[in-house]
């Protein structure tokens, strides 16, 4: 039995079993007896104990079972736990990692807290010094626990206020909060200006994840700029070069990386995105190594890529490697009252930050709000609403504040009937409105549209399209 194998067997004898705690605690030490003394120590202490004696056996523990904290050998034959602490985070960024070591030098302890450790203890191992450790890692991710609370309260506050209130946007809503806690690949679709990067920062805000979130709109790049955006390059790979630099993949770690239009991206990017989300890993232009990383990947479009797939546009494996959440974000004229919520939002921060008084919408000018069709969604409103609070002169928002397409929107056509004029709808505005009604209802979930509406998938992206 080794020395420090010993020391402990003497503490556990010297510490009789404490209040239950319960927390979940995953050992990894390629000492057996080591290993198996620590988790006899800490069972009796009240933890609930996992012992392995590899790395590879830990992370396909890590794969079937949920831990709090990871305590893990820095030297260990097969595999470093350095490396397999940097492993385990990637797959569980929330989990605590300890790291042992019997070599307790700066040097190492700065190694281990750069490869994400939350802490580390030297050998032999004083094991009220390691409780106290793992009480203060609990403790800690405790309050972390209570912050993502937090923040997602105010995140579901800011989504609503930002996006509306009406039954599609709740739908939206309650898809995010469900699916924001998850590692899982989301793909946010809907027309220009709907709010998509919104969704995608509330699904961070959400996820409680450390790291930040990162945004690149994918069509506003140079095909020659965006490798070494996403992937990073390393001195010297191509004339400007001047130094190493870290792509967005590996800067987004621990958060989330969000790639913006990327219907838009080349085929020949398309492959390697395939590959990095495949594999875990990028290679920097130039490198002769792959870096991997932990962020999570939401995607969002405006172009129909079922559709794109079919054209050969955008490849059909991609197509299901980022398509394994989709969040529909309806447009703003199928969300009701909507208009009219945001319309008031963005008013008051227009005016605050113009300095003026409160000023609300006279009834007139909140019907034309609630009757246009909005072609550019949730930005061209926030537009429209500055533009009026830089232009009104009252406290009260009148027609004549509003542009001039706007003021000039007509959503029906008069007729003459019996010396009256009477407002008649077309049947093709009829059609418009009752296919945007069911959308709103569902969700804008177009599959269970067309079900309900009675056709085939291409036939309501046809009409849909027409009616953009």
């Amino acid at each position: 039995m080794s020395a420090a194998a010993i020391q402990m067997h003497d503490q556990i004898a010297a510490h009789p079993s404490v209040a239950v705690k319960r927390a979940r605690v995953l050992v990894v030490d390629d000492d057996r007896e080591m290993g198996e003394l620590a988790e006899a120590s800490l069972t009796q202490r009240g933890y609930v104990i996992t012992y392995r004696l590899c790395a590879e056996d830990a992370l396909a523990e890590l794969d079937v079972a949920d831990y709090e904290i990871l305590l893990v050998d820095l030297h260990m034959e097969e595999q470093d736990g350095l490396d397999l602490c940097r492993q385990a985070l990637a797959k569980r960024p929330d989990l605590s990692v300890i790291v042992m070591t019997g070599f307790g030098t700066m040097e190492h302890a700065v190694g281990a807290i750069r490869a994400g450790a939350y802490d580390f203890v030297t050998k032999p191992i004083s094991m009220d010094a390691l409780e106290l450790t793992l009480q203060r890692a609990l403790r800690d991710r405790s309050i972390s626990d209570e912050l993502k609370r937090v923040r997602s309260q105010v995140a579901d506050d800011e989504l609503s206020t930002a996006m509306g209130n009406s039954d599609a946007m709740r739908f939206v809503a309650n898809l995010v909060r469900r699916v924001a806690e998850s590692d899982t690949n989301v793909l946010i679709t809907g027309e220009s200006g709907t709010g998509k990067e919104l969704v995608a920062r509330s699904l961070h805000e959400r996820s409680g994840r450390s790291g930040a979130f990162m945004a690149i709109n994918c069509a506003a790049v140079p095909e020659a700029l965006l490798e070494s955006e996403l992937f990073g390059h390393i001195r010297g790979a191509f004339t400007d070069a001047r130094t190493n630099r870290q792509g967005l993949f590996v800067e987004a770690n621990r958060g989330t990386l969000f790639l913006d239009e990327i219907g838009e991206l080349p085929l020949a990017m398309q492959a390697k995105l395939l590959r990095a989300l495949q594999e875990r890993r990028v290679r920097p232009i130039g490198a002769s190594h792959e870096v991997p990383f932990s962020a999570r990947i939401v995607t969002a479009t405006n172009r129909d890529l079922e559709e794109e797939v079919v054209a050969k546009r955008f490849r059909e494996d991609l197509f299901y490697r980022v398509n394994v959440v989709r969040v529909d974000v309806p447009p703003l004229r199928q969300r009701g009252t909507d208009a009219l919520e945001l319309a008031q939002v963005f008013l008051d921060r227009a005016t605050e930050r113009m300095q003026k008084g409160n000023i609300r919408i006279e009834t007139a000018a909140a019907n034309v709000l609630l009757s246009y069709d909005w072609p550019g969604n949730v930005r061209e409103l926030e537009n429209c609403m500055e533009r009026a609070a830089a232009l009104t002169r009252s406290a009260v928002l009148t027609v004549d504040d509003l542009p001039v397409k706007l003021q000039e929107h007509r959503p029906t056509e008069a007729f003459e009937v019996g010396g009256e004029a009477v407002q008649f709808a077309t049947m093709e505005a009829v059609e418009e409105r009752y296919i945007r009604k069911v959308l709103g209802v569902v969700g804008g979930n177009k599959s269970r549209a067309a079900e309900i509406l009675g056709f085939d998938r291409r036939t309501l992206y046809r009409k849909l399209k027409s009616l953009k």
